[in-house]
């Protein structure tokens, strides 16, 4: 990158400097996503629970048909969306637009960016296998001591008892602390298809929703 002079502008009766911005300055070398994101955020914490932790094994098995394009792969969605999901970001075109602009999203998806209509298609196929990895993730959570990601509650009660008809996952085998998380998860995930309709609603099934109008 070529060395950029300090920029010395006229400030009233004393010379101010600055420090160089240059919003159209060319890199020489390839920006590294891992360099932006500082060592010990939430991003990493989740990457590692997903990528070390989680068995994904019921996502994979669902793709058998070889016709159509490539999807994403099921552990790019997943961090996505655990990401998204607990710190408040539930809306699929919010989170498509938080991996263009947010350095921790664009970390977890490796730089790429699905489109809202996958995120919810990916939401939607895998209902059952979201809530039951949420689950896992927020007691490994709760184990490492992060009270903050493990809080899932939702305000009011009409989505909880909107989920409570159509949970995302059978709470068979389930310990009572298990339940608990599995009913706030399920509330979560029904949230966050609401959402999706009420945006769909709001801005057409085609529009993304976001950017100047």
């Amino acid at each position: 990158m070529m060395p950029v002079e300090p920029l010395v502008v006229e400030c009233g009766p004393v010379d101010k400097v600055f420090r160089p911005f240059q919003p159209d300055q060319l890199l020489l070398v390839a920006a590294s996503l891992d360099e932006w994101l500082p060592q010990e955020p939430l991003a990493r914490f989740i990457a590692d629970v997903v990528d070390e932790h989680l068995d994904l094994s019921g996502f994979y098995a669902g793709y058998q048909e070889g016709r159509g394009g490539p999807p994403f792969d099921p552990r790019l969605m997943v961090r996505v969306l655990l990401m998204g999901y607990t710190t408040g970001i539930r809306s699929s075109r919010k989170l498509e637009a938080a991996c263009w602009d947010i350095v921790a999203f664009r970390w977890l998806a490796g730089g790429q960016a699905p489109a809202y209509r996958a995120i919810a298609k990916f939401r939607k196929r895998h209902l059952s296998a979201l809530g039951h990895v949420f689950v896992q993730a927020l007691e490994l959570c709760k184990a490492a001591g992060m009270l903050s990601l493990g809080r899932v509650a939702l305000d009011g009660t009409k989505v909880r008892a909107n989920a409570s008809r159509r949970k995302a996952m059978s709470y068979a085998r389930m310990s009572e602390k298990q339940k608990i998380l599995a009913a706030e998860v399920s509330a979560l995930l029904a949230e966050a298809e609401q959402l999706d309709h009420d945006e769909d609603a709001e801005f057409g099934r085609d529009n993304k929703g976001y950017g100047l109008p």
